[in-house]
């Protein structure tokens, strides 16, 4: 599967600061210092309903991530999933009549049509469920033969008790995630299993249901969470940077896909840190497919709003706050595109090596964007009330807002 092309990212002078980020397990901020390439994996989307203002907030998170890497003049492996098979995409599929395949190519074409145009940055790797099941039986044969899965009617589940560190990214006691295990997939009520919390690996084949050659395990299709845990081996190996995603993956889905590749890797853990952005609201209640209270990249740009602003109503929320789209909060975006650009479109200016700084020191602290934006904010106020006589400073301030926010002014 083909990600999306690439925006150029600008060169700034000098170099960035190594990145602080908050991190889920440790519920603390760190360090990340990583080597010369930076791993990161984040979870993609389920392509039946693509793309929401809360997708676009999760990616434009991560897309920061990797533009204050980049600034440290390292290079980045990023990888992306694309869940291409499971109940929710084919639920969706028989409710609208449509062949499940051809509903996940369209809404995930409809993804990278907004990646692009929000100039997120693409992975490198861009895998489906799908093509990565050779990789996930495997895996799942694995776990079973180590005494880490069993299986009930046909169904293969991993044990929760398998690994000593279950727990460890969600922090969160055994009701809570029970409760949210119900909520986000799960089947904590099935009767038989070892542990309420233990989710599946392999789904036996369903009539009407699409399934795959299974080798030993049957007919069938993969869990959700060893089809990330299988890509990001893959790609990426054990001991990744970051594994990043909305608040809602911390449970299950990091925590069980972090303990997948702890039992199989006998390593610890899975990824440095765990990060997780904030969720957004309409109207009072969290953005989701399941209430239908979505507003779409795609509609937005049809009717005439420019991705460049769109990116900068994002920005104005820290990415781990939880807030909500407005009006409001699109009209201010408007207005602050139209100030940037009319700073910058003057032939000379004040000095901008400061900002360039502060915008730097910004972003490595834990992706304070709404900081970077009025580090901004205050440049663009100066240079409207003066004169200043630097010839390069436009063009070095349009330069750190691409480079480093993505905003193209």
């Amino acid at each position: 599967m083909h990600a999306w092309p690439a925006s150029e990212v600008p060169a700034l002078p000098g170099k960035g600061r190594d990145l602080q980020i908050h991190d889920t397990a440790t519920q603390g901020t760190i360090t990340l210092a990583p080597g010369p390439v930076a791993r990161i994996y984040v979870c993609g989307i389920t392509p039946y309903d693509a793309t929401h203002i809360g997708h676009a907030a999760t990616y434009n998170a991560f897309d920061l991530v990797q533009r204050v890497w980049l600034d440290t003049k390292r290079q980045v492996h990023y990888v992306q999933n694309v869940t291409d098979v499971d109940d929710p995409l084919l639920e969706r599929a028989l409710r609208d009549n449509l062949d499940w395949t051809e509903l996940a190519e369209r809404e995930t074409a409809l993804f990278r049509e907004d990646m692009t145009a929000l100039r997120m940055l693409p992975p490198q790797q861009y895998i489906g469920a799908v093509e990565a099941i050779p990789g996930i039986v495997p895996l799942v044969e694995r776990l079973r033969d180590a005494g880490a899965a069993y299986e009930l009617d046909g169904d293969v589940y991993f044990s929760v008790e398998s690994d000593a560190d279950f727990g460890k990214v969600s922090n969160l006691d055994a009701e809570a995630m029970r409760l949210l295990s119900a909520e986000r997939g799960g089947d904590p009520e099935r009767p038989g299993k070892k542990n309420p919390l233990d989710p599946m690996l392999w789904m036996a084949a369903r009539p009407g249901e699409p399934s795959w050659d299974g080798a030993s395990l049957g007919p069938g299709r993969p869990g959700w969470h060893i089809e990330c845990v299988a890509i990001a081996l893959d790609h990426l190996g054990m001991g990744f940077d970051i594994q990043g995603g909305g608040s809602d993956l911390a449970f299950p889905h990091h925590e069980m896909g972090a303990s997948h590749a702890q039992v199989l890797t006998g390593e610890f853990p899975m990824a440095k840190a765990y990060v997780h952005a904030g969720m957004v609201a309409l109207h009072g209640e969290k953005m989701s497919k399941s209430k239908g209270n979505l507003v779409f990249v795609s509609a937005l740009r049809r009717a005439g709003v420019d991705p460049a602003a769109i990116r900068l109503a994002l920005l104005s929320h820290h990415y781990r706050a939880d807030w909500e789209w407005t009006d409001e909060v699109l009209e201010q975006a408007v207005a602050r595109l139209e100030r940037w650009r009319a700073a910058v479109s003057r032939p000379d200016g004040l000095p901008a090596d400061a900002l360039v700084e502060e915008v730097r020191e910004a972003l490595a602290n834990d992706l304070d964007a709404p900081a970077a934006l009025a580090a901004v904010d205050r440049w663009v106020d100066a240079q409207n009330a003066s004169d200043g006589d630097d010839e390069s400073a436009p063009g070095l301030v349009s330069r750190t807002v691409d480079a480093l926010l993505g905003v193209a002014l």
